[in-house]
């Protein structure tokens, strides 16, 4: 397979690190960073997740447990 590299005709060289770090920092700018309310609800809806996520993994291990020693107990 090509690479869009190939497909144009020209050899592209490396990019040098300040222009990298430029390219960067001009990509960040056009970013649409979230406002702190968003940040907040994100959050909660995380830690929400997270704690349910939680809650069905142990309760998962306590069930297989227990059967686990009622099977070979």
């Amino acid at each position: 397979m090509s690479s869009n590299h190939e497909l144009s005709g020209k050899k592209a060289g490396r990019t040098s690190p300040l222009t990298f770090f430029r390219q960067s920092v001009a990509e960040l700018r056009k970013v649409v960073w979230p406002t702190r309310p968003q940040m907040v609800n994100y959050f909660f809806v995380v830690l929400v997740f997270v704690l349910i996520m939680m809650a069905i993994v142990a309760g998962l291990d306590y069930g297989f447990g227990k059967a686990m020693f009622w099977i070979f107990a």
